[in-house]
């Protein structure tokens, strides 16, 4: 059972469910419960967290997900779609504000939803199992291991690709023998975990 909340703390659970589609700000949120600061509101925000009411990306504010009452999750997950853009030296794909939330079934998804984000493919690098406009389902994570396909960001690229190990050299691959294998950058570092796509193709 949850721990009861502070009144604030209820209206601002209503106004992240209610607005969970499209996520206000957090300065949004404070002129919507009239707080005095962003930080009372980070505050609160944190209280939700830590009372089981709420899980939150740390990389981006705008990405959360409310916990059902009943259940440890939503039957519908809103996931947070990213472009596949350059990130920056130092940008991670998932700082910046997602260009859509696309509602899915947590049915279909192996692992947590919260831990659930997606990119819409580019190019032909990764056919015949990925086309261009498909929606690939990644599971957040910056562990790397060998042979497994990654939503990765490599010199200040977003990218998907099959990640080889070899000693202290890491290469990428894509599925499409057209396209030839390369060495990872210094920069290189894995998003998630690719584990489904959903093909946009007729």
């Amino acid at each position: 059972m949850k721990t009861k909340l502070h009144p604030v703390q209820e209206e601002l659970l209503k106004l992240l469910t209610n607005n969970s589609d499209d996520p206000l700000t957090v300065r949004e949120l404070q002129e919507h419960l009239g707080a005095s600061s962003t930080s009372v509101v980070a505050h609160h925000m944190q209280q939700l967290e830590k009372k089981g009411y709420l899980k939150r990306n740390p990389y981006n504010t705008k990405d959360y997900q409310v916990m059902s009452m009943d259940a440890p999750e939503a039957a519908v997950a809103h996931l947070n779609l990213y472009g596949l853009a350059a990130c920056g030296p130092e940008g991670s794909l998932l700082d910046g504000s997602p260009v859509d939330r696309i509602p899915i079934s947590s049915k279909l998804l192996s692992f947590p939803a919260f831990e659930a984000f997606m990119v819409k493919a580019k190019g032909r690098s990764m056919e015949p199992k990925i086309h261009e406009g498909d929606f690939v389902i990644a599971q957040k994570t910056s562990r790397e291991e060998n042979g497994k396909v990654f939503v990765c960001v490599n010199n200040g690229e977003a990218l998907v690709k099959r990640l080889q190990i070899d000693g202290k050299t890491k290469i990428l691959h894509s599925f499409n023998p057209d396209f030839e294998p390369f060495i990872a950058a210094d920069d290189f570092r894995v998003e998630g975990e690719v584990k489904a796509f959903i093909s946009r193709k007729i």
